[in-house]
């Protein structure tokens, strides 16, 4: 919840998911399943009426694999 605003983000069955940061690049490799969890989070963030700044924390303790890069999906409408 943001500002009073809740937005669920929901996982695929199945989504495996692993951020590697390679220094000057980020990697994100991910089953069918992964890629429609990323995609439906990054939708729900551009849903109209989630204010600027809302964002998602994802860590091997919240949805990546194992030795995964943190990885942090945030909405900016100022960029």
């Amino acid at each position: 919840m943001t500002d009073g605003t809740t937005r669920v983000f929901t996982w695929e069955a199945d989504a495996r998911i692993n951020v590697r940061n390679l220094g000057g690049e980020i990697v994100i490799e991910a089953n069918a399943a992964g890629l429609k969890t990323l995609a439906g989070h990054l939708l729900t963030l551009a849903q109209d009426g989630t204010p600027d700044g809302a964002h998602l924390h994802l860590e091997e303790s919240n949805g990546l694999e194992d030795g995964s890069a943190r990885l942090v999906l945030e909405r900016c409408d100022d960029a």
